[in-house]
Parts: C-alpha cells; sequence; structure tokens
C-alpha cells in the first residue's frame, strides 16, 4: 500500500504533461444567510469531471483548457450553470438562491457524496432538517437517535442514544464537533444527546470504508458541523418544550465579515418540583426551621464566531459546553429546647449539600488559508476535557446552654470523588487537487492526553470539648498522560468516467507508560458505474483504537471512566470490507443494498462476576481479553422529493464473541453473541407536508429483543427438605454468556407541526406521540419467586417466572417555538 501511495504522488506532475490545465476555484455558499454549503457539487458536463466542496465550503477543480460548462447544485438550492473558456486559473464564488420548488425536498445523503457517483460506501449524510422532523421522546429533537434509525445502527436500551454500528460497542464511535472528538455525548443517562440541533449544520455518518483522515475508533465517525452564523442579518428560533427550553441567535458582528451563532439550552425539571419539595419540607418539618433544595438539569452552549480577513483567510473560534447537575441543599435549625428541671437549653444546626456534576468542554480555533487555487489549508488548535465530579458534606452544629457554662460541638465531612480525561490537541489537515482525476487530501495530528483516574477525597474535622480531630486524606491512582500523532494521506482517483477508486494510508502511534504502539491502516474504496443511475462499489479499512471506557451498565452512566491502552491490555483492531450495490430511480427514488463483514481484535470485556464501581484501580485485573466478528445486510429506500419523503431501512446482521485465550475465557472459551446482537432490524420513516401551515411525520421500529445473560434452570443438592418442601441449596445454571433473548421491540411515533406567519416571524406549536400505541417493551427482564399454597399436599410450593420491565409507555408532548 505504502508504495501504491508513493508511485501517485510521484506520477502526479507527469500526468499534467500533454495538456494545458487550468484551475477554477472558490466557495459556495447561502445567497441570503452567507452559511457556507458542505459537498456541494461542481460538474464539468463536457469533460464530465467534477468535485465538492469541502467542509469550509471551498472547492477546487482543475481542468484542461477549452470550453467549460460548469453546473453548480446543492439540493434545496436552484442549479447556477457557468459557460466560458478556461484560458487561465479563475476564482468563482457562488452564492445559492434557494428555490421554492425545492425547498420540499429532505434527503439523507447528498448524491454526489454517498450515492452512485461517489466512490465512498457505507456512509450517510444527515441534514439538520430532517433531524427536527423525526418524532422523540418528550418532543426533544435528537441527533443521535434520528441516526438509531439508519440502517446499520442500533439503538440500545429504550430512550438511549447508544449507538452500537455494525456490531461493535458504544465506546467504538468516534463523535467529532467541528472535528474535534467528544468524549461523552450523552445526557440524562443517556435518554439524550449533547447535541443541540438548533446550533448543528451538517452531520455525516462513517460506517465503514473509512476515509484515511478518520482514525481512532473501529465501528463509526459522527462527523458533526456547526453552524457559522448568517452574515447579512441577525436571526434567531426560542422554543419552549415540556422539560427544556432552547434559544438561538445568529447574525453579523461586521456585515459579511465577522459572524457569530449562540446556542443555549436548559432543561428545568428542577424548577417545577421545588414547589413540591416545599410542600412536604412544610408537612414534615413543622417544629423546625427547615429549608430543602433538590434537583437535577442539564444545560447545552454552544458559540461560533468566525472572521473573514479575505478570500484567502478565515478565522474560526467554536465553543461547546455542557452538565448534567444533580443537587441537594438541606438544611434545619432547632433552638429553644428547654430540660427545665436543670435549666439546659439545646440548641442544634444542621446542613448537608451535595452536588454531583459531569459534563464536556470542547474548544477550537482555526485558521483557513487558501495556498494556492489548488492547495487548502486548515491548521487547528483545540482543547478537550471531560471530567465527573461528586461532593457531600455535612456540617451540624450543638450547643448546649448550662446555668454557668456553654458548650459547643461541631463537626465537619467531606467525601468528593472525581475522574475525566483532558486532551490539547494540534493538527494541520490540506486539500490538494492537482489534476482532474485526482483529489488528494493528507495531514497530521498531535493529541496530548492526561487520563484522570477515580480519585476518593475524605476530609473530616471534628471539634469537642476543645478538642480538635483532623484527617485529609485522597485515594487513587495518578494521572496517566499520553501522546498520541497520526499522519494521513488519501486520494480520489477517477480512472476514465465508469472506474473511481479512494486509496488512503493512515499511521498513528500511541505513547503511554514508557510503550509504544504502532499502527499503520490501509483504506480502500472502489465504484464501477455501470450507467448513470446504477453503480457497484467494494471497500475496505483497518481500524486502531487506543482507549476504553470502562463500564458496569448497559446504560450512559457519569461514572463510565475513559482509559488508555497498557502493556497488558493492547490496542484493539478491526478489519472491514464491505460490497454494495447503488441505484438512483429517475432522480426520485434512491436504492442501496450494502453487505459487510468485520473482524475484531483485543476487544475487552468484564470476567465474571467482576464488577465497576468507578475506580481505575486494578482495572486490568478485572477485564479479560478476547476476539469479535459481525456481518451483515443492509437495504435502504430512500425518497427525497416532493411533499412526501422519508425512507424504509432494513439491517440483517449477526454479531459474535469468542473469549478463549489462555487464562482469559469466558462462556467456557466458546462463542457466545454480542449483548446488542440482534437479527432484524426495520426502520419506516415518513413526513408529508400538506400546506405551509401543517405538517405531519411519523416513524415505526421493529427490531429482534436483545440478549441477557440469565439462569434458566435450577439444580437442587441432596440436602433435607425445610418445612415448605424446598431445599436451601438451589444451584442456579446459566448454560452460557447472553444465553436469553427478549421479546421483539416495536413502536410507532408522531409528531405534528402547525405554523403561523406572523408579522416579524414564524410561530410553530409540534405535538408529538410518544410510542403511540403503547406498546410494553421489554427494558429489563429479572427472575421472580413466588410461594403458592397447593392445598393436595397442604404446602407451599415455590413457583419461579420471569417479569419484565417497561419503562416508556404512551408519551404526548407539546411545545412552542417561534422563529424570526
Amino acid at each position: 500500500m505504502k508504495r501504491v501511495l508513493i508511485l501517485l504522488i510521484c506520477t502526479l506532475p507527469i500526468l499534467q504533461i500533454g495538456a494545458q490545465y487550468y484551475t477554477i476555484s472558490g466557495y459556495i455558499t447561502d445567497e441570503k444567510s452567507g452559511e457556507t454549503l458542505i459537498n456541494a457539487s461542481i460538474y464539468d458536463i463536457n469533460s464530465r469531471k467534477g468535485t465538492v466542496a469541502n467542509v469550509y465550503g471551498f472547492y477546487s477543480l482543475t481542468l484542461p483548457q477549452g470550453q467549460i460548462d460548469l453546473q453548480y447544485s446543492y439540493v434545496g438550492y436552484a442549479t447556477q450553470a457557468r459557460k466560458f473558456e478556461l484560458k487561465k486559473d479563475t476564482v468563482i464564488n457562488i452564492r445559492f438562491k434557494s428555490s421554492v420548488d425545492l425547498q420540499e425536498i429532505t434527503v439523507i445523503g447528498h448524491q454526489r457524496i454517498t450515492g452512485v457517483q461517489s466512490a465512498q460506501m457505507s456512509a450517510v449524510e444527515v441534514p439538520i432538517s430532517q433531524i427536527k422532523t423525526v418524532p422523540t421522546l418528550f418532543g426533544e429533537a435528537d441527533l443521535v437517535k434520528a441516526l438509531q434509525l439508519l440502517p446499520g445502527v442500533q439503538s440500545g436500551s429504550e430512550g438511549s442514544t447508544g449507538m452500537y454500528v455494525r456490531g461493535g460497542g458504544p465506546d467504538e464511535n468516534l463523535f467529532l464537533l467541528d472535528g474535534i472528538p467528544v468524549y461523552n455525548v450523552n445526557h440524562m443517562a443517556g435518554f439524550f444527546s449533547v447535541f443541540n440541533p438548533d446550533a448543528v449544520k451538517n452531520v455525516t455518518l462513517y460506517k465503514g470504508s473509512f476515509p484515511a483522515r478518520f482514525g481512532g475508533r473501529l465501528s463509526s465517525v459522527i462527523d458533526v458541523r456547526m453552524n457559522d452564523g448568517n452574515d447579512k442579518e441577525i436571526h434567531g428560533n426560542v422554543s419552549v418544550g415540556i422539560i427544556s427550553s432552547k434559544i438561538n441567535i445568529e447574525g453579523p458582528i461586521i456585515k459579511e465579515k465577522t459572524t457569530f451563532n449562540i446556542s443555549a439550552r436548559r432543561t428545568y425539571s428542577d424548577l417545577l418540583l421545588q414547589p413540591i419539595i416545599m410542600l412536604g419540607m412544610a408537612q414534615n418539618f413543622q417544629d423546625e426551621e427547615g429549608k430543602l433544595s433538590s434537583g437535577y438539569y442539564f444545560y447545552d452552549l454552544n458559540a461560533k464566531i468566525n472572521h473573514k480577513f479575505s478570500n484567502n483567510d478565515r478565522l474560526f473560534f467554536s465553543l461547546y459546553m455542557g452538565d448534567d447537575i444533580i443537587y441537594t441543599n438541606f438544611r434545619n435549625k432547632q433552638t429553644n429546647i428547654y430540660d427545665e428541671e436543670e435549666q439546659i437549653r439545646y440548641e442544634s444546626s444542621n446542613r448537608m449539600n451535595l452536588k454531583w456534576n459531569w459534563g464536556n468542554i470542547v474548544s477550537s480555533i482555526r485558521w483557513n488559508h487558501t495556498i494556492n487555487n489548488k492547495l487548502f489549508m486548515n491548521a487547528t488548535a483545540a482543547y478537550t476535557r471531560y471530567r465527573f465530579n461528586m461532593g457531600v458534606g455535612t456540617t451540624m452544629k450543638n450547643t448546649t446552654t448550662y446555668p454557668d457554662s456553654i458548650k459547643k460541638e461541631s463537626s465537619e465531612v467531606f467525601m468528593g470523588y472525581k475522574s475525566g480525561i483532558e486532551d490539547y490537541t494540534l493538527k494541520t489537515d490540506f486539500d490538494y487537487a492537482p489534476h482532474p482525476n485526482h483529489d488528494v487530501k493528507f495531514g497530521v495530528n498531535y493529541t496530548n492526553h492526561t487520563f484522570r483516574p477515580g480519585v476518593s477525597v475524605a476530609r473530616i474535622d471534628v471539634n469537642e470539648s476543645g478538642q480538635t480531630l483532623a484527617v485529609d486524606t485522597m485515594i487513587g491512582d495518578k494521572n496517566v498522560y499520553s501522546h498520541e500523532t497520526m499522519f494521513y494521506a488519501e486520494d480520489n482517483i477517477s480512472i476514465g468516467y465508469a472506474l473511481k477508486a479512494n486509496l488512503g494510508l493512515h499511521y498513528s502511534f500511541f505513547n503511554v507508560q514508557k510503550e509504544t504502539y504502532h499502527s499503520l491502516q490501509p483504506r480502500l474504496g472502489l465504484r464501477l458505474l455501470a450507467n448513470d443511475n446504477l453503480s457497484f462499489k467494494a471497500g475496505y479499512a483497518a481500524m486502531s483504537q487506543n482507549v476504553h471506557l470502562l463500564s458496569n451498565s448497559y446504560v450512559s452512566l457519569p461514572t463510565d471512566l475513559w482509559v488508555p491502552v497498557t502493556k497488558r491490555i493492547k490496542p484493539m483492531r478491526s478489519h472491514q470490507y464491505s460490497v454494495g450495490a447503488f441505484y438512483n430511480l429517475k432522480d426520485i427514488v434512491d436504492l442501496s443494498v450494502e453487505g459487510y463483514y468485520k473482524s475484531m481484535h483485543n476487544l475487552i470485556e468484564y470476567k465474571d462476576g467482576a464488577t465497576f464501581l468507578g475506580s481505575s484501580t486494578g482495572w486490568e485485573d478485572k477485564v479479560v481479553m478476547g476476539d469479535g466478528w459481525a456481518y451483515g445486510i443492509e437495504f435502504l429506500a430512500q425518497k427525497s422529493i416532493g411533499k412526501t419523503t422519508g425512507w424504509i431501512g432494513y439491517t440483517w446482521s449477526k454479531s459474535e464473541r469468542l473469549f478463549n485465550r489462555p487464562g482469559q475465557e469466558l462462556n467456557y472459551g466458546k462463542v457466545f453473541p454480542a449483548k446488542y446482537d440482534r437479527r432484524h432490524d426495520v426502520s419506516l420513516v415518513v413526513s408529508h407536508k400538506f400546506s405551509d401551515r401543517f405538517d405531519l411525520s411519523g416513524t415505526w421500529i421493529f427490531s429482534t429483543g436483545n440478549t441477557g445473560t440469565l439462569a434458566m434452570q435450577h439444580y437442587v443438592a441432596a440436602t433435607t427438605p425445610d418445612t415448605n418442601n424446598n431445599t436451601s441449596d438451589a444451584l442456579n445454571y446459566i448454560s452460557g454468556r447472553n444465553n436469553f433473548r427478549f421479546n421483539p421491540y416495536h413502536r410507532m411515533d408522531i409528531g405534528m407541526n402547525f405554523h403561523k406567519k406572523k408579522k416579524h416571524g414564524t410561530r410553530t406549536w409540534n405535538i408529538s406521540i410518544y410510542n403511540a400505541y403503547n406498546n410494553n417493551n421489554p427494558f429489563l427482564v429479572y427472575p421472580k419467586e413466588d410461594q403458592q399454597y397447593n392445598p393436595a399436599t397442604g404446602t407451599f410450593v415455590t413457583k419461579k417466572s420471569l417479569v419484565q420491565v417497561s419503562v416508556f409507555p404512551i408519551i404526548p408532548s407539546i411545545s412552542y417555538s417561534y422563529k424570526w
């Protein structure tokens, strides 16, 4: 693979000999807002060559001298044409006008990126307008839950934002916000994601055949891009729902030069519950002076500022901050308690404070520079932090007044726990368009990781009768430091009109605890065009992952802890092969069928009986390493044009694990299904626009049940029965890991939007119904024992059964928004 890349680079100058070539370059933006349009298509009809705008809206297309007939297109906008004779390097900036006829178009993926024409497969570009129409839990539009409806992507427990892509685990997904990793993407134990749709411009999901510029995870890449901000005028949006409110404001600081975009979201369940808490205090502490405040909430803040120095230089600053916070503050005071005989008065006061918070900071500053019309550079400096803190403090003060003296006693106790991960990143990326048949990307990325393992803190201060006792201690591991460097190069090559290939190489090395791991990861994508509407594709990707997420639960908890590879725990590796066919039916329906096979190595699982309680101490002794594989077929039918849009997705898949290395056996060294191995997944998403005043959307989901580990058989030892003819030495027998399968899962959600134009904007009422036909879907299953009297024998008999717990019944919701 390395020899192929070197040969390609060396032959690039030769390819231009024999013909005079010139380069057309520029930026593509929205005419009204100035927002850059990612992946807009540029195509020359005469030479049948084309390209797409990068994530900053910049494009570069090198063509032979002569007559040019360029077509600029982007879904939802009127196509623009430029006809001229190409005699020199030319700059053409395009500002697209929104087309009234195309406003009803909603797509999952742009054809130039993921459809028939592209060499890229196993990728889906999701417009934010589609995400906002998908009905979800509590009516909160959610980016991750929309992605869960796509083929090859499975959700975890009901309502959670966990993603299991092509047989992988939830820690094998790389979430990027403006190119920077986000470690914790969940709010409220995974029921909501951290991505506020009002702040997002574009989302692209890669499930396989990964471009070489991505690395660090095994299963998927979710590339989320934030809005830049309107460069013409100020616009905004306010939304009020059942559990949260949101606001978004964008506009120019200096017209067509400097823009800003700010979005904020906060839940207010704590504020709504406070009157109920106060009522409970009034009833239970009638004789005391007491005060209690308690609650839970989360918030998100997105901010972005851009400045255009010139057509060749632009500066971007991005910031995301978000936290989940649980708090309890309790205070009570008792006074004037007398012992009349002894003439003694007692006074006491108690205070208890608990604060439990966890969240992210993701910030970056980027400089775009057009070195020349063929070479574009983006340099980035970034800071990422995820941290978890919990603290509980109590203060007690007692005063006893005697006739001739006063005795004071006090005690203060604080218990705390903290953990997290912190990254400093420097990276540079280049886009190079040397020839009509080549589109080259290359770059380098360095990250300094600081892993902060779980640390427990205890402070005790007791003062009694003038005597003081003080304890201050800290227990836990030291910080772990690591260095990660990545290099990549990829070339999108056109070989004639029918054949296109994407060749890439990703190299990384990871240094931790005086150990260095190297990884060379080749990437390949091929496309064979049968005709303008039908193509066949194949892809291969090798991936490596140097971090693990320690978790003791199948839902996302704040105590989940990121740890690096060590001398004993090696990096996870994967190899994925995929093939597919893609067909466009009369520019109305896009059809695709993909098959894949993925092998995974050095996966970790907990030993039988091992637990994790938020500390990394000794975690290497609690896990074992093994292998896994997953394979399946995915089908997608997508309608993108007209008043009725949507898609049907179906996945047949199988995911298995094998842990049979000496001393690291699980399931007796035999193959067992992965936790979220599900044979069938079906999703139907439909949206219909009846008029400018009303639209309706709905989803229907069906999936095979998840797996679980349960004792399905019981053996009784030969002991003396008790009075109920039962023995106390019953033994549970588990036939294998994940040996039980839950009942199938299915659900329908419905959403309705009522719009009305006002003098200064548009107001919208949204009514959503989650689980519209109130199906009791399994959340967990547990065994139960009941004592039943047998009148024939006059004894009690133990009957065992499995009980299914369902969490979310039918849940209606309503929200109001105003956009100006």
